[in-house]
């Protein structure tokens, strides 16, 4: 039998395509996955950010923030700023965000199963971060006005249970910033199996703006902004997914290194990640 869904605890599934599940109450695609902690660390280890999903995450460091940055703005509009003072990142990786924002909070945190992601954060950028998996680390009555997951949700085995925690340590008006793909798109529909969120274990579930706004609902949050988001991107990030990890053939990525033309960078909106911001009831 399958799993329940995480939106609405339905076990009436379907396959869809490419080995995913679809729910049949809600709509809800996912992969029906059984990760063990041990399968999961090992997935985010040190080389899942320096040459298994990412050809090189520090280097892309000033890219990633002007992205943070990006977010960081639309963020703001909804923030007031007596009301927002504490914010919590789940999914920090190496600190970037962190970094960024720390002059703008009383008090800054970030979660992450990645040691090494951590390790750079805490050594390197001196911000707080702890390696923990969110739903087993212990707030200790901690309260947050606002809880940031960028492009994490989607990795998430029972996402549920992180906005229910999410909900039962944030007061009424805190806010939730996430960005994850959107299923429902039409570059989604249109590539099926091929859209490039397509890649378990690593992505778990896929949302659309419908079963994403009806699972933060369930957890006393409504939705204030939901807009498609671009993103600045360097052709070595993209090369490299597309050439070695894709094709596992580097000739073409070397060639483009071979002649500068790695360290290209364009602002790209292919309308298929969503930007969501919801506000708690």
């Amino acid at each position: 039998m399958s799993s329940a869904c995480c939106v609405c605890h339905s076990r009436d599934s379907k396959s869809l395509y490419s080995g995913l599940k679809k729910c049949q109450e809600c709509g809800h695609v996912f992969f029906d996955l059984h990760l063990s902690d041990n399968d999961t660390s090992a997935i985010y280890s040190k080389e899942y950010f320096l040459g298994s999903e990412y050809n090189n995450y520090l280097a892309d460091k000033e890219i990633l923030q002007k992205n943070f940055g990006l977010r960081l703005r639309m963020l703001q509009a909804f923030m007031e700023p007596n009301r927002h003072r504490h914010l919590l990142e789940i999914g920090c990786a190496y600190g970037f965000f962190l970094e960024l924002v720390r002059k703008q909070f009383d008090t800054v945190l970030g979660l992450d199963i990645s040691g090494d992601g951590v390790l750079y954060a805490r050594e390197q950028l001196k911000v707080d971060a702890v390696k923990a998996d969110f739903l087993k680390y212990d707030l200790k009555g901690r309260r947050f006005d606002v809880v940031c997951m960028w492009d994490t949700i989607e990795h998430l085995s029972s996402p549920d249970l992180y906005l229910e925690k999410i909900s039962n340590n944030t007061k009424s008006g805190s806010l939730v910033a996430l960005t994850t793909g959107d299923i429902d798109s039409f570059n989604a529909r249109l590539r099926r199996g091929g859209w490039r969120m397509i890649h378990p274990p690593t992505h778990i579930h896929f949302f659309s703006s419908k079963t994403l706004t009806r699972m933060l609902d369930r957890f006393g949050f409504d939705v204030v902004y939901n807009s498609y988001c671009g993103f600045y991107r360097g052709i070595d990030y993209m090369a490299y997914r597309m050439f070695v990890l894709n094709k596992g053939n580097s000739l073409i990525y070397n060639l483009l290194r071979k002649y500068g033309l790695t360290r290209v960078r364009f602002y790209l909106n292919l309308f298929d990640v969503m930007y969501v911001i919801a506000r708690r009831r």
